[in-house]
């Protein structure tokens, strides 16, 4: 009898379709079957934006927390929300709301598979309204885990509009930083995100964030709301140069200039008002060695990017200990980069 051994490909289910292409039609019926009895698990990270100077244009994946989507295919056509789990404050079941169902039912629409039937199981690790990128998370572990369902017909790149589709909801404007640092992982530079021109750039190995978040909500809209529409010239001539500088520095490993570099006259005086005690804590990290610390997107969380994973507890230590003097809820973590980004698990 001749046998036929084919090697299992590496740690994910469902992939012999990628692997061996002359199987599909074999399997195709047994995987679809399968998919919908059990389903598949995707993560998404949560990731910073802004740094400092580069606000809307750079995103920075960490590789805890993440946001996790369980998923399967049903009969019923259309997305639908069989639960969520977790920091699950504000979150809307209703599939027309829900920043992970619009994102899904974009990847569905673009296939033309709106017959399709999906069935989501959210568990949210990132409290929305933290700065920590929470809407991006989940779109981005949308459209992944319904790409998968479908056998990936398309590459991680080309679902990120559908992503940002969802993440609109919560940003009210279309903004990539974080949907992109997700997707791809990395500290990635939007250049231009309706053109899709967005790109990964060299971060320095051993780097670490050292995270504070109160027990504040903040909304992205809410902290739009608060900004200038214009910015003086010497402002816009300093935070340019800022942000030159600090992508110059991640790229030439300069821990010098990247701390020369990390510090926002823009955006971050106009927020900071909106978390308390931030001038106290941002003065203790930079004390601390700090390479920089600012507020994470629209905040409440703050971060200190750290050249170890050492000092960034130490500082996270502090940056709490500053709060709960203070008689106010926080907590505090240590993230390392996450440099894969959006994971089938």
């Amino acid at each position: 009898m001749l046998r036929l051994y084919l090697p299992l490909p590496p740690t994910k289910p469902f992939r012999y379709l990628s692997f061996y292409p002359f199987l599909h039609s074999a399997l195709h019926p047994f995987i679809l079957s399968a998919l919908m009895q059990s389903g598949i698990k995707v993560i998404a990270p949560a990731s910073l934006s802004n740094l400092a100077c580069g606000f809307d244009i750079l995103g920075l994946a960490l590789d805890t927390p993440g946001d996790e989507i369980i998923g399967r295919l049903v009969d019923t056509p259309g997305v639908h929300i069989k639960e969520i789990t977790g920091q699950k404050n504000h979150i809307p079941t209703d599939p027309a709301k829900n920043i992970a169902s619009v994102a899904a039912s974009a990847v569905l629409k673009h296939l033309g598979e709106e017959g399709r039937g999906v069935e989501l199981r959210i568990r949210k690790h990132i409290p929305a309204g933290s700065g920590l990128g929470s809407s991006a998370s989940s779109a981005v572990a949308a459209v992944v885990l319904v790409n998968e369902l479908l056998q990936n017909p398309l590459e991680k790149r080309a679902l990120i509009p559908f992503a940002i589709e969802g993440e609109m909801i919560a940003s009210g404007t279309m903004v990539g930083d974080n949907v992109v640092a997700s997707m791809l992982g990395g500290l990635v530079l939007i250049r231009d995100i309706e053109s899709l021109d967005f790109h990964r750039i060299y971060t320095p190995p051993g780097l670490f964030a050292a995270v504070l978040l109160p027990e504040v909500m903040i909304s992205t809209l809410t902290s739009r709301s608060v900004l200038q529409p214009t910015v003086p010239l010497k402002d816009m001539v300093r935070q340019s140069a800022n942000l030159g500088g600090l992508i110059t520095g991640m790229h030439n490993g300069d821990l010098d200039l990247i701390r020369r570099s990390m510090v926002d006259v823009v955006i971050e005086p106009q927020r900071k008002f909106m978390i308390p005690h931030f001038d106290q804590v941002q003065e203790q990290a930079l004390q601390m060695g700090a390479l920089g610390c600012s507020i994470s997107g629209a905040g409440p969380a703050v971060f200190a990017l750290c050249q170890e994973k050492l000092q960034a507890t130490d500082i996270a230590a502090a940056m709490l200990r500053i709060y709960t003097d203070h008689q106010l809820d926080a907590r505090s973590f240590v993230a390392a980069i996450n440099r894969e980004g959006a994971m089938l698990k």
